[in-house]
């Protein structure tokens, strides 16, 4: 039985890159061999596409993209190739492809703009088509989503370029309406780049600038703080979420196996919760899943205020896949390991292609 050709696209001109390519790595490594035939498509920071041929190490240390066997690549948006051309010493050829696995983080990557084109191209691919990765990547726009389905997000107010000429006054208009201490971000963003706590108003002035040398709005949220919590989605017509993870400063004496240091810190799963915010939190998260139209995959990001409220706070529609990323490991503990959770999200991205949602 002939096997199925998977695409793995990877780096990216996101700030995101080298996550990018340590995902890659795990991922390619992760992939069964004897179902899979994996085909590597990187992007440098300067957004040139090649087809990559070499071994796998050279993915995570950055010098993939030296290697003499690279060639010009790209995938055709005309759908009766169904794969990617590349182009060596003047010549082209296709390589047909059955799935791809898009494992790029941040903007031009995980906003819409890489499933806009695999949408054309007519190849099934892993995660969340071109809608709900824009709306995700947006923040003001998952605000908008989530207040109309009423998931409580912190409160926050949205300013536009349009708005610099009068930025003094609109600073002083937000501060008096949410008060201190806010949290300021670009829009538009796929990390914690651009992303700053104001105290006071000048903190709030200066915040706003450095958001908006990132993105052409930010996106202004009142300071929740409290404990950051975490799910994993899985699935198409009946996702799932996983058990809940939190970020801590110390592991203190919790189970070895319970504990990892992540992309976004120290984590621990499950977390130290009762039943009812568990619930609560893995319910939210497929609540607000199935109301930004995510299929395939999501994390789920919470924070649990001191007030005891749980606010939704970042969903990420295609997350780090290091094997030691939250993803992964919140997966693991529901008794997907990588193999079988590459493999399945795989199967999944075939078997729903053809399917409107």
């Amino acid at each position: 039985m002939a096997k199925i050709k998977a695409a793995v696209i990877f780096g990216g001109v996101s700030g995101e890159h080298e996550l990018s390519l340590a995902s890659a790595a795990d991922v390619i490594r992760s992939i069964p061999a004897d179902k899979y035939e994996v085909i590597c498509i990187g992007i440098t920071k300067k957004g040139r596409w090649l087809y990559y041929p070499g071994d796998v190490e050279d993915i995570a240390s950055g010098k993939w993209e030296y290697n003499p066997d690279c060639t010009s690549a790209f995938i055709s948006p005309d759908p009766i190739y169904k794969g990617i051309i590349t182009i060596e010493n003047g010549e082209t050829s296709v390589k047909k492809i059955d799935v791809v696995f898009p494992l790029l983080h941040g903007k031009i990557g995980a906003d819409g703009s890489v499933q806009g084109l695999l949408d054309m191209s007519g190849i099934p691919y892993v995660g969340c088509g071109l809608l709900a990765s824009a709306a995700c990547m947006d923040k003001s726009h998952t605000h908008t989503t989530l207040d109309d389905f009423n998931i409580k997000t912190a409160e926050w107010r949205l300013i536009t370029q349009r708005e610099l000429n009068y930025i003094d006054e609109r600073c002083e208009q937000i501060s008096g309406e949410l008060g201190f201490p806010l949290v300021v971000k670009p829009a538009n963003s796929g990390s914690t780049m651009g992303t700053t706590k104001a105290d006071d108003i000048a903190q709030l002035e200066n915040a706003v600038k450095t958001a908006f040398s990132f993105d052409n709005k930010v996106v202004v949220e009142k300071y929740i703080g409290g404990r950051e919590l975490e799910a994993a989605v899985f699935g198409y017509d009946t996702p799932f979420a996983s058990y809940v993870g939190e970020v801590v400063e110390d592991f203190g004496d919790r189970n070895p196996d319970e504990c990892f240091i992540s992309e976004k810190g120290k984590t621990v799963v499950p977390a130290d919760l009762d039943s009812d915010t568990v619930n609560k939190v893995r319910e939210t998260a497929v609540e607000a899943y199935k109301a930004l139209g995510c299929k395939g995959l999501a994390r789920i990001d919470f924070l649990l205020g001191k007030d005891g409220e749980l606010y939704l706070n970042k969903i990420s529609t295609m997350p780090g896949f290091k094997e030691d990323c939250v993803y992964p490991r919140l997966m693991k503990h529901l008794g997907l390991e990588m193999p079988h959770l590459t493999d399945k999200l795989l199967e999944q991205a075939i078997e729903n292609s053809e399917r409107v949602y």
